[in-house]
């Protein structure tokens, strides 16, 4: 997911309108001492865990006056993360401290070895960290995180058909009935670029599954299907928004009847009002999750004194008590990476959000449906590529 953070969060967009074992073991660099005067220390959001979590950075600024001066957020597109970090670090500069995007700033950051090592270097900082993670969130955490990224929000995502009952009365219940319906309803079906939406990239890495590809893990050579699929239903849509939050609006002003989406982008709009409460969510037959996170990097070359701020702050979020937060108003259902965050623990509000738009069906859907990782960074990148060639290229006029 790629559009929010508080500040300008998914409110002003949608309304103007990303194999280690952690733990055990010696530590392979010296954390550094936390410094004896206080620092700044600049956030950016390219994939809206701010949204979730900014609270929890402002707790941890407000208890540690001796440790941090002020806490900036920065907030970008994901597409611009990687050009601006190394642009920076081309210049000797350091002045970005941590960052929050989703698997596709991470990919990006990942493939300029933009990213400082954090585990195991420092994994002292995070004691039991692979006993603490939610399974599904570990998986992510060791396989797209690699080392580089550590996970700070997670959830099963999608993708999942999202459509106006008053509009549709045929729901498409397979791939096959998907092209059809587009096909009989021109312009009506749409989602975004993946490069920059996380329902967007989940609808092209949960395709592969759905079609039965050859291998749902390789873009290149495993997705004969899902290219073609793609590219003909492609003939029927409109054109492909740079992020989610114009599909939202699109689909709640009523230009589109069925869009794609994740848990989140279903609770959290119809709680926001920005999409009707009425919607409903339909899968498609050989339905897996493909799952998504929010992950903390840290781009190499900070100093110390900031570094060593910057990785207590990410001990700090990955606290239960702050994890709490991130059930938010179902942005990123259900959101807590680690063990142990019940929705109980979450303020008032993200309590009454959830239990007035969240879904009852999702339980069921979380346990009985295989939940997949997505596509490794370097074969995101990839798919990413392919994806604007064959797909995004290619529609005509």
């Amino acid at each position: 997911m790629s559009e929010f953070s508080k500040g300008m969060d998914r409110r002003t967009v949608l309304g103007g309108l990303g194999a280690l074992t952690l733990g055990g073991g010696n530590a392979l660099a010296a954390v550094p001492a936390l410094p004896s005067a206080p620092v700044g220390i600049n956030i950016i959001d390219v994939g809206g865990a701010l949204a979730l979590m900014q609270q929890a950075f402002d707790d941890y600024r407000t208890n540690n006056p001796k440790l941090v001066s002020r806490i900036t957020y920065v907030k970008a597109p994901a597409p611009e993360l990687a050009s601006k970090i190394k642009a920076q670090q081309d210049a000797g500069r350091s002045d970005l401290d941590l960052v929050l995007t989703g698997s596709d700033g991470l990919a990006a950051g990942l493939e300029q070895n933009l990213w400082l090592k954090i585990f195991p270097d420092f994994a002292e900082k995070f004691p039991k960290i692979e006993e603490n993670y939610e399974p599904a969130a570990l998986n992510l955490h060791k396989v797209q995180g690699a080392g580089f990224g550590a996970v700070v929000n997670y959830y099963p995502s999608g993708p999942l058909l999202e459509y106006m009952p008053a509009r549709v009365k045929q729901v498409p219940t397979t791939a096959e009935e998907l092209l059809a319906w587009a096909k009989a309803n021109p312009n009506k079906f749409m989602y975004a670029r993946p490069t920059n939406s996380g329902p967007g990239r989940t609808f092209m890495m949960g395709l592969p599954y759905i079609l039965g590809d050859k291998d749902p893990q390789d873009p290149v050579n495993g997705w004969d299907k899902t290219w073609a699929y793609l590219q003909e239903i492609g003939e029927y849509i409109e054109y492909y928004p740079a992020g989610t939050g114009a599909t939202m609006k699109e689909f709640g002003d009523g230009s589109r009847d069925i869009i794609i989406s994740t848990t989140g982008w279903d609770i959290n709009p119809r709680a926001l009002g920005i999409v009707p409460k009425e919607a409903k969510i339909q899968t498609l037959k050989g339905f897996h999750w493909v799952s998504d996170a929010f992950f903390m990097c840290v781009p190499k070359g900070i100093p110390n004194d900031r570094l060593a701020v910057v990785l207590d702050i990410m001990a700090h979020v990955l606290t239960p008590k702050m994890q709490a937060y991130s059930y938010d108003e179902g942005y990123l259902y259900p959101g807590p990476a680690v063990k142990n965050v019940p929705l109980s623990l979450a303020p008032q509000r993200s309590q009454d959000v959830i239990a007035e738009f969240g879904r009852p069906e999702y339980a069921d859907l979380i346990a009985k449906n295989p939940i997949e990782l997505p596509l490794k960074p370097d074969k995101m990148v990839v798919a990413f590529r392919k994806w604007d060639e064959l797909v995004g290229a290619k529609r005509k006029r």
